[in-house]
């Protein structure tokens, strides 16, 4: 079974090979996803890594957290499933607000 992974305090620099040459020493590497800006492009600093199994995820762990990368120590842990977020579909602005009555 996959584990997902999550690293942090990567450089803006790096890219989806530097990362793969990293955690392909722990075990066998089944997807990279370095998070970047919507608007921009440019990498936000952390990625997701899912390794292809539990023993190589935990190696990665115990190898790579706090292991100095590009002169950055690196954070690297079980991902944590993503937290359910307030509002529900208010579009993005205010989270649901109800419209009111105009005035006229």
């Amino acid at each position: 079974m996959n584990t997902k992974l999550y690293v942090g305090n990567l450089p803006f620099t790096t890219t989806e090979s530097d990362l793969q040459a990293l955690f392909e020493s722990t075990g066998q590497v089944s997807t990279i996803n370095i998070v970047r800006d919507r608007a921009t492009g440019q990498a936000r600093g952390f990625a997701f890594v899912e390794m292809s199994d539990a023993e190589g995820a935990q190696r990665a762990i115990n190898e790579l957290d706090k292991h100095q990368f590009g002169g950055r120590s690196l954070t690297v842990n079980e991902a944590k499933p993503m937290a359910a977020r307030p509002g529900g579909g208010g579009g993005g602005f205010g989270g649901g607000r109800q419209r009111r009555e105009s005035r006229w």
